[in-house]
């Protein structure tokens, strides 16, 4: 399912393959599953700081700049479960989870070449504010880097 999804997806996420998944599920803090009335709806990858095996160029921006942080490498949700306030309740739980680890920060980063408007808003209304910006040229992208101070 998460391979599935992902690929569907990869124009505006990286891509991943089952080794990736592996390791991901590995080190996730938290990777999570949402599901809809018993079916597989989308899910989630975080990762702590403090990952030497990540190399993603945005990770390691944070990575120079935040001492503790959880970080959403990626959030899918299925085109069918689209609209439903998944996403909202999938950020929720990382939020407390990054209470419940003491973590101050959720980082995130949102396409703006291409532009990524629907993201943007969403991360907004979710309380992330824009702290830097860095263009990726493994998949000719420019991001917005962002915050959310956890409360």
């Amino acid at each position: 399912f998460i391979l599935r999804i992902n690929e569907e997806n990869v124009a505006v996420l990286s891509a991943m393959d089952e080794a990736k998944l592996r390791k991901f599920a590995e080190t996730a803090t938290p990777l999570l599953v949402a599901e809809v009335d018993g079916e597989l709806a989308g899910f989630i990858v975080v990762l702590r700081e403090g990952l030497e095996y990540y190399k993603s160029l945005n990770y390691l921006w944070f990575s120079e700049r935040y001492e503790k942080f959880l970080y959403i490498d990626r959030i899918v949700i299925d085109e069918p479960f689209r609209h439903l306030g998944l996403g909202k309740a999938i950020y929720k739980a990382v939020f407390e989870e990054a209470k419940n680890q003491g973590v101050d920060y959720v980082l995130a980063e949102i396409d703006t070449i291409p532009y990524n408007e629907i993201s943007l808003n969403f991360h907004k209304l979710m309380g992330f504010v824009e702290v830097g910006e860095q263009d990726v040229p493994t998949n000719n992208t420019r991001v917005s880097l962002q915050e959310a101070k956890v409360n």
